[in-house]
């Protein structure tokens, strides 16, 4: 060993971590590096039915950039609480974050990301021309629907089902010609007695001894 030199191996016997590593010499994850393909989540959202919430929500997504396909909101058997069903289109991780950020929301008490066999329903409003009503009113009745509104020159018909079975209708009044269409985007429940909120009462705002419960139970 010469004079200024280290004790130690040689810049080449020595032992260098396996991985790619950036620009800064900082090592890449392979996990975190790999590719995720986009997949549909169905998340329901419990809040408090309050002015501005909606906005909140609808803001932190479009900040995050997040791809919303639909998000519908409507009241729960509690007068102080809505529940909002989003349905966003994002590989794992942004599935994961959507949640986490939304659970930072103050208004927002609980999110869940519901299973693949949750209750979902949609409503579609569809105006076609009514130049053809008897087969018009045949593709009505084979979707279970219901005509709204009929006149000489359009009708209006109601269809409510899971995604599938609205684009199949939809599908099927092409050939009249569709004049306009209005969906509602999804409203889902969890299937069975099992609560789509995660609060200890479904429903019900949890109080601070449940919320300082819960957190406990996190750490």
């Amino acid at each position: 060993m010469t004079k200024g030199e280290l004790p130690g191996p040689g810049p080449d016997e020595r032992m260098h971590p396996e991985g790619r590593r950036n620009s800064q010499g900082i090592r890449i994850d392979p996990e975190a590096e790999a590719e995720h393909p986009p997949q549909r989540a169905v998340l329901s959202a419990l809040v408090k039915h309050e002015p501005g919430v909606l906005a909140e929500v609808s803001g932190l997504f479009s900040r995050r950039q997040f791809n919303i396909e639909s998000l519908t909101v409507g009241p729960t058997v509690d007068d102080d609480l809505a529940r909002m069903t989003i349905v966003i289109e994002e590989p794992e991780p942004g599935v994961d974050q959507a949640k986490k950020q939304l659970e930072k929301l103050i208004p927002v008490i609980s999110v869940r990301e519901l299973d693949a066999d949750a209750v979902q329903r949609e409503l579609v409003i569809v105006k076609v021309n009514g130049r053809e009503p008897d087969k018009v009113n045949a593709i009505t009745d084979m979707y279970d629907g219901q005509t709204l509104d009929a006149g000489p020159r359009t009708i209006t018909v109601e269809i409510t089902g899971n995604e599938q079975k609205i684009d199949d209708a939809i599908d099927a009044y092409e050939q009249f010609g569709i004049r306009e269409i209005a969906r509602t985007g999804y409203a889902a429940l969890a299937r069975g007695e099992a609560p789509t909120a995660q609060v200890t009462q479904p429903n019900q705002a949890p109080t601070e001894a449940q919320v300082a419960t819960e957190e406990r139970a996190d750490d």
